[in-house]
C-alpha cells in the first residue's frame, strides 16, 4: 500500500509539473513580444517547466529578506520542532526557522553559484579563444595547463585548496572558478579551432583585422550557442560542487544558510522518519533538472533539428 501511494504521489507531481509548464507556456506565449512568443511555440512542456522553476528561484533570491518569514540567523523555538502553523517546516538543530533558512539559502548558493560560474566562463572562454586564434607556443602552454589542472579529481583538488587557503567566500568562488575554468577552456578551444579555419576568418585577417576584433566579432558568435549551453550545464556543476563542499564543511560556513549543510545538520531527523532533511536535497536536485531541461531545449535550437 505504501509503495502504491508514493507511486501516485510521483504521477501527481510529474501531472502538475506538466500542468504548471503548460499554463507558464501559454502566459508566456500571450504577453510576450513576437519573437520571444513565436520560440515559446516551439519550447516542449519539459523547458517550460524548467523556465518557470529558474524564474521563481530567481524571485526566490532576490527577494528572500521579503519572503522568509524570520531574519536567517535568529533562533525562534526550541530544536527540531516539527511543522505547525507557525513554523511551517519546523525549526533546525538550533531552533532557527527551516522555511526562512530554505528561502535565504536560495540567495547564498544560488547567487555564489551563478558568480563562480561567470567568472569561470570569462577565464575558461577568453583564453580559450585567445589560444586558438594565436595557435603556436600560447596553444601548447595554455593546453598543456589545462590538462595537467583537469587530471587531479575536481573535488579533492577543491577540497585541498580550501583546506590551504581557507574557507572564504572569496576563496570559495576563486578556488571553483579556476578550477572549472579549465572545462570551458577545452569546450571554448574545441569550438574556435573549427572556425578560426573558415573563409571568412582568412578575409577577416587579409583586412589587417587584429585578434581581438577577430575573438569578439567573428568568432565569438559563431561559438555562442554551444558556449551558452554550456554555462547552463557548468553552472549546475558548480551548483553541486558548493552543495558538496557545504556537506563536507568547507563550502559556505555557519550561520549562513546554505542546502548542503542544511542536509547535514539535520540529518538525524532520517532517523525518526522525518523528511525535513530531504528538502534542502529536494531543491538542489529541483533546480539541477530544470535547468538541465532549458539546456536541452537551447541545445536542439542550435543544432537546427526538426521535431
Amino acid at each position: 500500500m505504501g509503495i502504491l501511494l508514493n507511486i501516485l504521489y510521483f504521477i501527481g507531481f510529474i501531472v502538475a509539473a506538466m500542468a504548471a509548464g503548460w499554463l507558464f507556456k501559454t502566459v508566456m506565449t500571450l504577453v510576450s513580444p513576437r519573437g520571444i512568443a513565436k520560440e515559446m511555440r516551439t519550447a516542449p512542456l519539459t523547458a517550460s517547466f524548467g523556465m518557470l522553476m529558474i524564474l521563481i528561484y530567481i524571485v526566490v533570491a532576490v527577494f528572500a529578506p521579503l519572503i522568509a518569514p524570520y531574519p536567517e540567523t535568529q533562533i525562534v523555538g526550541r530544536e527540531f520542532q516539527p511543522w505547525d502553523g507557525e513554523h511551517w517546516l519546523g525549526t533546525d538543530t538550533l531552533g532557527r526557522d527551516m522555511l526562512s533558512r530554505m528561502i535565504f539559502a536560495a540567495r547564498n548558493t544560488v547567487g555564489i553559484a551563478f558568480a563562480t560560474t561567470a567568472l569561470a566562463f570569462l577565464i575558461g572562454s577568453i583564453l580559450g579563444l585567445l589560444a586558438a586564434t594565436v595557435g603556436g607556443w600560447l596553444d601548447q602552454v595554455l593546453s598543456r595547463a589545462v590538462d595537467a589542472l583537469m587530471a587531479i579529481p575536481s573535488l579533492i583538488f577543491q577540497l585541498l585548496l580550501l583546506t590551504i587557503f581557507g574557507t572564504s567566500i572569496v576563496t570559495l568562488i576563486l578556488v571553483i572558478a579556476v578550477i572549472d575554468s579549465t572545462r570551458v577552456y577545452r569546450l571554448a578551444r574545441a569550438v574556435a579551432v573549427n572556425i578560426v579555419v573558415m573563409d571568412y576568418i582568412e578575409a577577416a585577417k587579409l583586412r589587417g583585422e587584429g585578434k581581438w576584433h577577430l575573438i569578439t566579432r567573428e568568432i565569438l558568435p559563431n561559438a555562442l550557442a554551444p558556449l551558452v549551453a554550456e554555462f547552463g550545464l557548468r553552472f549546475c556543476f558548480v551548483f553541486l560542487a558548493i552543495s558538496a563542499l557545504s556537506f563536507l564543511g568547507l563550502g559556505l560556513q555557519p550561520p549562513m544558510a546554505d542546502w548542503g549543510s542544511m542536509v547535514k545538520e539535520n540529518a538525524t531527523l532520517i532517523s525518526f522518519g522525518d523528511i525535513t532533511p530531504l528538502l534542502p536535497a529536494g531543491a538542489i536536485a529541483l533546480l539541477t533538472v530544470s535547468v538541465n531541461f532549458v539546456v536541452d531545449w537551447q541545445l536542439h535550437r542550435a543544432s537546427g533539428l526538426k521535431e
